[in-house]
């Protein structure tokens, strides 16, 4: 049922039922490799199990954590299954205070010399230097210390794009992209379940456990989750507008709840992600960095994705000059065509002979080896 809350707005907040609780348990209590480069091993992590001690390290070094929460796709599937998608990456939120560059340097610190717990039996811990530890499992760090953003995010390796990701807040202008991305599931009661209870976890028996939307009203995002709909806010302040989310909403069958309203979304969007990534080059590593982090196993959607992102680019977009627009729509269709003839949908596709010159824009040469004079291009394919 539904509790009063004090100390979160009620309408953004929502107690899980025991359904929801026992899924956060799976997702929580599940080993995830974390996969060394080269000669490193393989560490198996549970999620409650590293981000426990990665608390307790920090509070230890003097950084109080006020609490964890679970983020993202994995907090919406804890929420609500079968959604047509599966979680990709771990999303783990602490929230803390980062005053000073110190404490970004401190937490770093924390989570690699936490890996060192991780590493099997027999492994000389003695020789093996945080230098090391970030070169062999860290796939991404970053650093953000603005007057207004101030946060830092430790991503873990996955080879099969289920990355741990720690993200220590202190303060962030803007934490979801569309409504059903919005959720975060604090976690303090089910860590502290695991660390007391005698008992397992049963429908009489498990911690209260609470839930909030940042998009707003809890309700609301939850019914857009429920039903494959799509609402944002203020597009132009996401970072890269929120355009490629968006189209991966599309290729699973989600749709806009207001579609008058969409078509206008659908201009800020494209003209933030123009002016986040003006350069040909930039918009080519964004998109291939976004189908390798999101589309792992899925394979078979990454076509229908950027033909969907085509789509979407060439109708909506406003803000860019003619020659300018002609580009990107090229690089989208090359990629698209590339994604074919990997899946060898396109017979013979690395043997067969390319007639057209690409663009100096297009760096990857491979993309020469598939743009060809085939009767079975499909007919989307530019050929002027």
């Amino acid at each position: 049922g539904r509790l009063e809350l004090t100390f979160l707005e009620a309408s953004r907040a929502l107690v899980l039922s025991w359904e929801q609780v026992s899924r956060l348990d799976h997702v929580l209590s599940e080993v995830v490799p974390v996969h060394g480069r080269g000669n490193f091993p393989t560490l198996e992590v549970r999620l409650k199990d590293i981000v426990s001690r990665v608390r307790t390290r920090l509070e230890r070094s003097g950084i109080r954590v006020k609490d964890m929460r679970l983020n993202g796709s994995t907090a919406s599937h804890v929420l609500v299954q079968d959604m047509g998608w599966s979680y990709k990456d771990l999303d783990v939120i602490f929230r803390v205070d980062l005053p000073h560059e110190a404490e970004f340097q401190l937490i770093k610190e924390v989570v690699l010399g936490t890996l060192l717990n991780f590493l099997p039996e027999g492994v000389n811990k003695d020789k093996i230097t945080p230098m090391t530890l970030k070169e062999a499992y860290v796939q991404k760090l970053v650093k953000v210390h603005t007057e207004q953003d101030r946060w830092s995010l430790i991503s873990l390796s996955n080879n099969n794009g289920r990355n741990v990701e720690l993200k220590f807040v202190d303060s962030i202008r803007r934490q979801f992209e569309f409504s059903v991305d919005s959720f975060q599931i604090i976690l303090d009661s089910m860590l502290s379940f695991y660390d007391l209870s005698t008992e397992p976890m049963s429908p009489e028996v498990h911690p209260c456990v609470q839930g909030e939307s940042v998009y707003g009203d809890f309700d609301v995002a939850l019914s857009h989750l429920k039903n494959k709909l799509i609402a944002t806010k203020r597009p132009e302040e996401i970072r890269g507008g929120g355009l490629l989310k968006y189209c991966n909403l599309l290729v699973r069958d989600f749709r806009p709840a207001d579609e008058e309203e969409f078509k206008a979304l659908e201009r800020y969007m494209c003209s933030r992600f123009f002016i986040d990534f003006p350069d040909i080059s930039e918009q080519q590593r964004k998109v291939e960095a976004y189908l390798q982090s999101h589309f792992v196993g899925e394979e078979k959607s990454k076509y229908e994705y950027l033909m969907l992102l085509r789509h979407v680019v060439n109708e909506s977009t406003v803000c860019l000059m003619g020659h300018e627009r002609r580009q990107t729509l090229h690089l989208i269709s090359l990629m698209a065509f590339r994604v074919l003839a990997e899946q060898n949908a396109i017979p013979d596709a690395s043997c067969v002979t390319c007639y057209y010159q690409p663009a100096p824009y297009v760096r990857d040469h491979n993309f020469s080896n598939y743009y060809v004079a085939n009767q079975n291009i499909p007919t989307w394919l530019p050929c002027n």
